[in-house]
């Protein structure tokens, strides 16, 4: 429902009761491309000072009134909006619109926080600069949009933020944040007249005229091709295409959604198709239309190695080109529309999905109307109508090419240059014109009441067990299957072997090959992969409830009839290599590899789940069958399903499609560390923008009760109202990243600290996690401390579980590792009879100096006098 507020403030309200949950969000109609020249990255800067303190909270009072209500607080900067959301339980709903009411009316702007956050802004500018995705993306919207503002980076450089002053803030604040320019979203278990009246007293601002943004400068229509070409210090190249393409509300933007489903878009697109299946071109590939309120770009993304760029650009440039002079065929479009319907769907599975789809219609679109002419123009859709998009849209001529590309054996930017026009040059022949109608789809259909039955647990003749729940909120159904192993079951002559098992479950089976499962699972608005983690392999998949007997078909066909095609493995298994070398692209993984390898002495956990090259270079398709069928009896499976399902229809289904022989469950039993009695360190040198460090222990099993606690602590020192992120990030500015955790698993995992901050700053980093770490050991958590980490550990429970995939997850986990299906529910009640006392025990126990593991990823220089022995 949608208000219009007195002041002038629009609200919208939808209730949904399916779990005590509520999303509030403010969207507010300024973003990067509203701000003028000396202001770039002021927008950015404003979403990090609202939650700084106002004239009735202090600096972190916000983030901490938010966990203690069991809740999450953030934001987000576009280039035409600044976001600003929580999500908490429905009982505190009133003290979540009244956090997020003051944050946005009434931020305070002090002086010396200010500055503070202006140097974690710059922290956040060189993790950006780390990160080869973010650069790119950069780059190409730099050359793509030399006149409007679309052009800038949104986070600003350092040089401006750095110019940024309190004069300049509030009057980018109060020219902008206005009840005129914002939209406040309330989703979920909430009364519709309490929203509106929280609205209406909370969100008041001072009475003052709003004058509407004036027009952006209007970027010209490219009649020359362009190519921006970077050389940097990287494994992999990263390169990508694009193409000028129509603002949100134009009547195209449907079909260019569909079209950049066909072009790249899956394993069964076009692209994976010719670059990654057929040729090995590149080892990721995609397609995308991003259409923001002023026209935007529809972009063909490439990672790749810097000898098979040449080829690569070629065979991109030609399959998107194509679709200028041949229409797609009916199926590839009759997916496309399925994919784009049920999309809708799964936005609705989460309160924040779905408040978050409501502003961007509100605030981008004009109105949440705007989603259902969407979805008729989806409707409306043919080969032909595609073709006409593609040919409006898609012009060889406005090509630009951004790449970021390793200083080896890779193109200039000149040879790049040619490519586009020599595509552009290349003469197609239009195919006819085809006179199909529009296919009818059957619509998807939502409940009326929002069922929900108990968890019901059965074993399986083979010794497995099945987990049903019944979840009747939205047409969609979830299926996870567990089995004990992952690392665990893995050592060095074969480590990386659940990697590759999980990369071939969706690459065929032996009735179906990888093309054909592909399409079949998206034909039901589904997809269906495999998964490896430290303790466990599975397979997981999700689609439209309405498709359950022929999803579970396929999906039973993954769990008990895998096929091992030599050129589906070796394929996989070049692509994991290519991911093995890129490994030094991102820095913060390599700190976690190396605190990984420098605790564990004997243990699998030491291993990169990737394996090592020539490890993953033995692992042939007989290896493969042999230890899939050996570790992974079908008949030991523990397989879950929740969604809208009928319990007996399960049951049937499992008992006609999953034929597993008896199979007792594999012990495993892998070799375990001799207690640490001394510190450990480990230093990699790196040349990049910002030093990761990771401090940690040896920490606990899933089994032992010391891991309540231990989440406790965790809670404690890490999230926004956390302590290393207050005395690290807030007070002292030293990192945008700093954050905790405690890593269970079935033997001994770890609990440790990580900040990724600037070379500078390592020692001053280490010293202060050090002193928060011996606060923690030598007193008692304070009672209202202690509370607030219950209740966020609680609430953000309740929140993570909103998904039927993520329920599936849990059951299914919590059941194989001896847990009991049920112990997620008992979560709450765990965590709420931790008691100070034994979150101190706890931390003496673990959190030992003589135990201590360090590991370092930093620039030559940046290395600690301590850390260089």
């Amino acid at each position: 429902m949608k208000y219009l507020v007195e002041n002038g403030l629009t609200l919208l309200v939808e209730e949904n009761h399916a779990a005590p949950v509520v999303a509030i969000q403010v969207w507010v109609r300024v973003g990067s491309a509203d701000e003028g020249p000396d202001e770039a990255g002021l927008a950015h800067l404003h979403e990090h000072m609202l939650f700084k303190g106002t004239g009735r909270r202090g600096p972190g009072e916000i983030a901490r009134t938010v966990e203690a209500c069991g809740g999450e607080i953030n934001a987000w900067t576009s280039f035409d909006q600044t976001v600003y959301h929580v999500v908490v339980g429905s009982r505190f709903f009133a003290e979540g619109m009244d956090v997020l009411a003051d944050a946005v009316t009434s931020a305070a702007f002090d002086p010396a926080e200010l500055q503070r956050e202006i140097e974690v802004v710059c922290e956040e500018i060189k993790r950006c600069q780390d990160s080869p995705t973010r650069k790119l993306s950069r780059e190409l919207f730099a050359a793509a949009f030399s006149r409007h503002p679309y052009g800038k980076p949104v986070i600003g450089t350092e040089a401006s933020v750095r110019g940024f002053t309190r004069e300049g803030i509030l009057r980018f604040y109060r020219r902008w944040y206005k009840p005129e320019n914002a939209v406040v979203i309330v989703v979920g278990d909430v009364r519709e007249a309490e929203a509106v009246e929280q609205a209406r007293k909370l969100f008041a601002w001072p009475p003052a005229p709003f004058e509407p943004a004036p027009p952006r400068p209007f970027e010209p229509h490219r009649e020359q091709v362009l190519a921006r070409v970077r050389e940097e210090p990287l494994k992999e190249g990263y390169l990508s295409i694009a193409w000028p393409s129509p603002p949100l509300i134009h009547e195209d933007v449907a079909a260019l959604d569909a079209l950049s489903i066909v072009l790249g878009h899956g394993e069964a697109s076009r692209l994976q198709r010719a670059m990654k299946r057929d040729r090995l071109l590149c080892s990721e590939v995609q397609a995308s239309c991003y259409t923001p309120v002023d026209p935007g770009l529809t972009i063909v993304g490439l990672t790749l190695q810097p000898t098979t760029t040449r080829e690569a650009v070629r065979e991109a440039l030609a399959q998107t080109y194509r679709l200028r002079s041949e229409e797609v065929t009916p199926e590839e479009l009759s997916l496309a529309c399925r994919l784009l319907e049920s999309d809708a769907v799964y936005q609705r599975e989460t309160v924040q999905g779905q408040a978050r789809k409501l502003g961007f219609y509100q605030s981008s679109a004009g109105g949440v109307e705007f989603e259902q002419r969407y979805l008729e123009h989806v409707a409306q859709l043919t080969p032909s109508r595609l073709r006409e998009a593609a040919e409006r849209w898609i012009d060889p001529a406005a090509a630009v090419l951004a790449a970021l590309l390793p200083d080896r054996d890779a193109p200039s930017e000149d040879e790049l240059l040619e490519l586009l026009r020599e595509a552009g040059r290349v003469s197609r022949v239009r195919a006819p014109a085809s006179s199909a109608a529009p296919e009818k789809r059957a619509r998807v259909r939502f409940a009326e009441h929002a069922k929900t039955g108990p968890l019901l647990r059965e074993e399986l003749p083979g010794g497995g067990v099945l987990l049903i729940k019944e979840e009747r909120a939205v047409p969609l159904v979830a299926l996870r299957v567990a089995w004990q192993g992952g690392l665990r079951a893995e050592d060095a002559s074969n480590s990386g072997i659940n990697a590759l098992l999980a990369r071939l479950v969706s690459k065929g089976t032996q009735t179906r090959g990888a093309e054909r499962l592909v399409r079949e699972m998206e034909a039901m608005g589904g997809s269906m992969g495999g998964n490896a983690g430290r303790n466990s392999f599975g397979l997981r998949a999700e689609f439209l409830s309405r498709h359950l007997a022929e999803g579970f078909d396929v999906f039973a066909e993954g769990i008990g009839a895998p096929a091992f095609d030599p050129e589906e493995v070796q394929r996989e298994r070049t692509l994991q290599i290519d991911e093995l070398r890129s490994r030094e692209d991102n820095p913060a993984g390599i700190a976690f590899l190396l605190f990984g390898e420098t605790l564990y002495r004997k243990h699998p956990y030491r291993f990169d789940s990737l394996g090592t090259e020539s490890s993953v270079g033995r692992l042939e398709p007989g290896l493969l069958a042999q230890y899939r069928s050996h570790q992974y009896p079908t008949g030991a499976v523990t397989l879950s399903v929740v969604g809208d399902v009928d319990p007996e229809q399960v049951r049937e289904l499992v008992r006609r499609k999953l034929n597993g022989s008896a199979a007792p469950r594999k012990v495993l039993a892998p070799p375990q560390e001799e207690p640490l009695l001394a510190p450990r360190f480990a230093v990699k040198k790196l040349d990049k923008a910002q030093a990761h460090l990771v401090i940690g222990f040896p920490g606990t099993r899933l089994s032992d009760e010391a891991r309540w606690p231990l989440e406790v602590l965790s809670a404690v020192l890490s999230g926004q109202g956390g302590r290393l992120f207050v005395e690290l990030r807030d007070k002292r500015s030293l990192a945008y990243s700093v954050t905790s955790f405690s890593m269970e698993g079935l033997d001994p995992g770890y609990f440790a600290v990580y900040i990724g901050c600037g070379p500078g700053k390592v020692q001053e980093a280490l010293d202060g996690i050090r002193n928060e770490l011996r606060r923690v050991r030598e007193s008692l958590i304070p009672a209202e401390e202690l509370e607030r980490a219950r209740t966020h550990l609680i609430g953000t429970h309740a929140i993570s579980l909103q998904r039927n995939s993520a329920r599936a997850a849990v059951y299914a986990f919590d059941e194989c590792y001896g847990l009991g299906a049920d112990a997620s529910a008992k979560y709450a009640e765990r965590i709420a009879a931790v008691t100070a006392e034994e979150v101190l025990a706890a931390a003496q126990r673990v959190l030992t100096p003589s135990r201590e593991v360090i590991a370092l990823v930093a620039p030559e220089g940046a290395i600690p006098a301590e850390l260089s022995r």
